[in-house]
């Protein structure tokens, strides 16, 4: 295999949507857009152990979505914040797009649970069962949408005893 092949398939395996799971349809950006809270993540070393986790999507001239991620240690009281572009990958109705913090190198963001009413939370994936993340619009969230949001997920096949939970202390 010649190494253009396989770099394309390396960069296009991580914008996937995992095997049996369908990202949200009559999904609206200008709703989605905004600030958005995490309540609940399956760990990953980019956010492993900050608190005050946010992200703040705004429409960028493009086309794009870009996408401004923060989150605090706890220990330091530093701040940590990423700045990154998204792109629809089907059609803009869709929500799963590819977001890239290093580009060329993008990921899998895919929309797979949505409040259609208010948007009030989301529950999003990566290409694969081990990214997933709980949003809200409110650094809180009822204790019966995240059991629900939690209960759903596990029917999905999430490992949903690892979850951890954010804390928003600002």
């Amino acid at each position: 295999m010649n190494i253009f092949w396989l770099l394309a398939f390396l960069l296009t395996s991580c914008t996937g949507l995992p095997k049996g799971l369908t990202p949200v349809e009559a999904f609206e950006i200008n709703r989605y857009l905004g600030t958005w809270y995490e309540i609940a993540r399956l760990e990953q070393s980019f956010e492993k152990g900050l608190d005050n986790i946010s992200a703040n999507y705004t429409l960028a001239p493009d086309g794009g979505v870009k996408v401004l991620n923060r989150g605090r240690n706890p220990e330091t009281g530093e701040w940590k914040q990423a700045e990154g572009k998204a792109f629809f990958i089907d059609q803009p109705t869709v929500g799963r797009l590819k977001v890239s913090f290093f580009r060329p190198f993008y990921g899998s963001y895919n929309i797979i649970a949505l409040d259609r009413e208010n948007y009030r939370y989301a529950m999003v994936t990566g290409q694969n069962r081990s990214y997933l993340w709980i949003l809200s619009r409110t650094k809180t969230m009822p204790k019966e949408t995240l059991d629900a949001l939690i209960d759903k997920a596990r029917r999905m096949g999430f490992a949903t005893d690892k979850l951890v939970t954010v804390k928003h202390d600002r």
